[in-house]
């Protein structure tokens, strides 16, 4: 087992959750993890992070899987114009790979937004910090535990 899949199903046994964590095959894209999971793309959590231009400080957005980020409304939530993180930046700071970011357990907290779209859900899917690992929560959960604000940045 990968150190960034133990650190998420520590997280999330800590947290009180039962192990929901699976190895599904690739979950890449959206659409390669709906399909894996069964479920419809916008129960597919998205982890997508951007980069403070001014600060240089990560900002992530939590996504239903068939929604575009607005880069506007997202720029206006962190009060700064944001941009591309590159992989580095990505690993460093959250200790996931591109692919397979989680939405919790992240090496260094970053402000955090999540789209209401997954809260019409029961159950959502998301990254368990590998490409081929998911697991499933609450959204109510999700947003409790990854201390993320609901707000309205998709196109």
């Amino acid at each position: 087992m990968s150190k960034s899949l133990k650190r998420v199903t520590r997280f999330l046994q800590e947290a009180g959750l039962a192990d929901t964590v699976i190895e599904a095959g690739e979950t890449r894209t959206a659409e390669q993890a709906a399909a894996a999971c069964g479920c419809q793309i916008d129960q597919i959590v998205k982890s997508i992070i951007f980069r403070g231009d001014a600060s240089g400080q990560i900002r992530l957005f939590l996504t239903a899987g068939g929604n575009r980020i607005c880069a506007e409304k997202a720029s206006g939530l962190a009060q700064e114009p944001l941009g591309r993180a590159d992989a580095n930046l990505v690993r460093a700071t959250t200790g996931f790979a591109i692919g397979g970011v989680a939405p919790v357990a992240h090496l260094t907290p970053s402000p955090t937004w999540i789209d209401p779209r997954l809260t019409e859900f029961d159950l959502v899917w998301a990254a368990a910090g590998t490409p081929r690992h998911v697991f499933s929560i609450d959204p109510q959960m999700l947003i409790s535990l990854a201390s993320a604000t609901l707000a309205d940045f998709v196109e």
